[in-house]
């Protein structure tokens, strides 16, 4: 049977899309990237805002309207979503020969090591439908890890809905990425989104303690006001927030920060937007994810109406969020003028890659020719140094370092 993937959202959705993608190869079917050569569609959706649930349900209304006889599975989170069981797809027959038991497509593994939420915040109908937080046990989870790097996996990405609720026999998550750490010392670690706190401070001291776990930290702050942050129901305060990026940099200078913000939550004042500037300037956030303040249905905030923020308003205050990362982003780029960094090189076509600390680097062009075995071939998937020579708008380019002196 040819199967095709199709999958909206994080990087949790994105592991467990390649872990269906893989047991779907194990039982011998074959998975396609084209939605007319496909048997079967598996849509793994996305409903953090009433955009990305909308976009799924136009794609699913128009998969069905143009394949009335295929079958289209829908999965994720959306309304009516069914968990995927590959058991009942059809048996394989004599010739199929797939027994692979991790994903193997991409240039870096991604692992998922807990889901659900119950965190209750107000503008978020994720834990409707991920649930009460689970954890995958300590044991399965280095278990996976240790067939990742057998594959050949130099980079491990740790997903979750919230990692920072991960828990499992006395264990949290700054003891998952210090024992994830230690299966490979040939194979980086890299955190997904976490949030402020003092867990967060004893993950910043694992991190400086191992160099294969990556320099880039994700906080999910969403506001630089704690009157703002009170109205969501976070679970932490600014405080909390500069005492894990305070205490980052202090321990690791140069490594990258990324933060999740929006902007125009109800009742969001002049004065707030400034307290998030303000976040923004004591902190290099080289990696802002800004977004408009979206009313997502079923959410209390979106029931919110009093000192509503007008759309135009929420916009510009994202864009100018934004701006400042991007801006934050360039000037932490030219701080590695003339280091060395490592990458994972992601493509076959062009010699390029995320470092550490979530920098893009591509090659120079003269160094996209061959040299010597280090073709892009042989490139791809594997943690390659480089030499940084210039960088602009925030994208390193540096070549291979067995091609410079």
């Amino acid at each position: 049977m040819n199967i095709c993937f199709d999958t909206f959202g994080c990087r949790l959705n994105r592991a467990e899309a390649l872990d269906d993608e893989a047991r779907s190869l194990a039982k011998g079917h074959r998975v396609v990237d084209s939605h007319a050569e496909a048997d079967l569609i598996v849509l793994r959706g996305c409903s953090v805002t009433a955009r990305a649930q909308h976009d799924c349900e136009r794609l699913i209304a128009h998969l069905r309207e143009k394949y009335p006889s295929k079958r289209v599975f829908i999965t994720g989170c959306l309304p009516n979503a069914k968990k995927l069981d590959i058991s009942f797809l059809p048996k394989p027959g004599r010739d199929s020969p797939s027994t692979v038991s991790v994903p193997t497509r991409t240039a870096r593994a991604y692992l998922k090591v807990q889901d659900g939420c119950s965190c209750g915040c107000t503008f978020c109908i994720v834990p409707k439908f991920r649930g009460d937080p689970t954890s995958v046990p300590l044991g399965d989870v280095l278990d996976k890890a240790k067939r990742f790097v057998d594959a050949g996996y130099k980079e491990i990405v740790v997903t979750g809905c919230n990692l920072m609720l991960y828990s499992s026999g006395g264990h949290h998550l700054p003891e998952l990425i210090a024992a994830l750490a230690e299966v490979s010392p040939d194979c980086r670690v890299r955190l997904g989104s976490v949030e402020p706190g003092p867990v967060a401070v004893e993950l910043v001291h694992a991190m400086a303690e191992r160099n294969n776990i990556c320099r880039f930290l994700h906080l999910s702050v969403q506001s630089g006001s704690n009157r703002i942050l009170s109205a969501m129901r976070r679970p932490y305060s600014v405080k909390d927030v500069d005492s894990v990026a305070d205490e980052a940099t202090r321990l690791m200078p140069l490594i990258g920060l990324g933060c999740d913000l929006i902007a125009g939550f109800p009742d969001e004042t002049e004065t707030d937007f400034r307290l998030t500037k303000g976040l923004l300037a004591r902190h290099v956030f080289s990696n802002v994810h800004a977004f408009p303040f979206s009313e997502r249905p079923g959410t209390i905030a979106a029931a919110i109406i009093q000192g509503k923020v007008s759309k135009e308003l929420r916009r510009s205050r994202a864009l100018e969020l934004a701006a400042i990362g991007n801006e934050a982003r360039r000037k932490l780029a030219q701080r590695f003028i003339g280091r060395t960094v490592e990458v994972v090189v992601e493509s076959d076509k062009h010699v390029s890659g995320w470092t550490s600390e979530y920098l893009w680097l591509e090659a120079n062009h003269d160094s996209n020719s061959p040299a010597g075995s280090l073709t892009k071939s042989s490139m791809r998937k594997q943690l390659v140094k480089f030499k940084v020579r210039s960088a602009h708008d925030g994208v390193l380019y540096g070549e291979p370092c067995r091609n410079v002196g």
